[in-house]
């Protein structure tokens, strides 16, 4: 055989070989990629999941208009979880085993993404940019799994050493969903009060569809709490606020994390929020509006949608631009492998959501820094960064 023949012959052997690599790889064709998520579209932290999808969808059109990534289109499918155990192991369960996703994107709620990951593992499907911060997000096997932001610990732990500093706080306190969520949340207030030289003196517990506080504020209140930090849902957050000031309780100062980080909590009329803070790894979008990273986006998602952003239409509009980054860094010959050493090459800054996103192998964390913002007048105002 002659050299020539032979050179075609193995480059012959090595296309066939990448093409046989995506073709067998579940969620890839030559024409379509799928990506799917399972989110919260009508439960309690709908406020995150709609318009982080919305802001996904924004992404995925345009580039699908544009002719895809390498050829191929995304298509995005969603799956509700109505924050609910069981209707998000029925969501995993189609999505992988009828639509054959790729990878998934912006799966919400703690324990559900632990839940999924047993389906996810043994399959090396790539979890990318979950909506919760738990540091579980990032549980060994780590290669197939990537956040972008701070963790809940994190964010309660500055967010409580911010508070201590600035106030002179005494007695730290919790209300939590009783979660991996909520379990975080309070390991990171505890670390807080410990590291500020402070006591953690009580916690309440909450069911996903509690309302009425006054019993929890008033055992908080008798405990001296001065420092009080949530993991509930967007709309009990709002409710345990409200429901602090009309009992007189304007020493108490009440801290989320990101996952009420929401421009609508903000926005409640009357002024409830005022005086919130809440702790997280983005800023908010309304406050840099005329900035040009803000302002491009608000535009175009206004005109595909007819509506004003939010800010988990900004982080969604975000998370699915990072997904066809890497989709594109991978090359035409995408699989696990080639995704998974993408992602990994990824180091921007992302000027929309105002924070440095970087990965490498043994750093699956996009960002670090934690902003500590509080409500004023309507609005959210960045006080802290850490």
């Amino acid at each position: 055989m002659s050299n020539v023949i032979k050179r075609l012959v193995a480059a012959t052997a090595l296309t066939a070989s990448a093409t046989l690599g995506w073709a067998e790889t579940q969620g890839v064709t030559d024409d379509e990629i799928v990506i799917g998520s399972v989110n919260d579209l009508s439960g309690i932290f709908a406020a995150v999941g709609v318009p982080a999808t919305k802001g996904a969808n924004v992404v995925f059109d345009r580039v699908n208009a544009e002719g895809g990534v390498h050829g191929r289109t995304i298509r995005f499918v969603v799956e509700d979880n109505g924050y609910q155990m069981p209707r998000a192991m029925q969501g995993y369960n189609k999505l992988l085993n009828r639509d054959k996703v790729f990878a998934m994107l912006q799966s919400l709620g703690t324990p559900m993404n632990l839940a999924g990951f047993k389906l996810l593992d043994p399959k090396g499907i790539p979890n990318v940019a979950p909506l919760t911060a738990a540091r579980q997000m990032l549980q060994e096997p780590m290669d197939n799994k990537f956040t972008s932001f701070s963790t809940y610990y994190d964010q309660a732990r500055v967010g409580v050493k911010y508070l201590a500093g600035q106030f002179g706080s005494q007695a730290v306190c919790a209300m939590y969903l009783p979660t991996d969520f909520g379990a975080e949340i309070l390991e990171g207030s505890k670390a807080g009060a410990e590291e500020t030289g402070i006591a953690f003196v009580t916690e309440t517990t909450h069911k996903p569809d509690e309302t009425d506080f006054v019993g929890s504020l008033s055992k908080l209140k008798d405990e001296g709490c001065d420092i009080v930090t949530m993991a509930l849902g967007v709309r009990q957050a709002i409710t345990v606020v409200g429901t602090a000031k009309k009992m007189g309780l304007e020493d108490m100062k009440f801290l989320g994390t990101s996952a009420s980080f929401l421009t609508v909590v903000a926005q409640v009329p009357g002024g409830v929020t005022d005086g919130f803070y809440a702790a997280a790894s983005w800023q908010d979008l309304w406050a840099r509006a005329d900035e040009p990273a803000p302002a491009a986006f608000i535009e175009e998602y206004k005109a595909a949608t007819g509506e004003d952003p939010v800010g988990f239409a900004m982080l969604g509009y975000s998370a699915a631009e990072m997904m066809v980054k890497a989709l594109d860094a991978a090359g035409p010959d995408l699989t696990h492998e080639t995704f998974i050493a993408a992602m990994e090459s990824l180091d921007y800054q992302d000027d929309l959501v105002g924070n440095h996103i970087t990965y490498g192998p043994d750093d699956h964390q996009g960002a670090d820094t934690v902003f500590v913002n509080v409500v004023e007048n309507g609005a959210w105002k960045l006080v802290y960064e850490e």
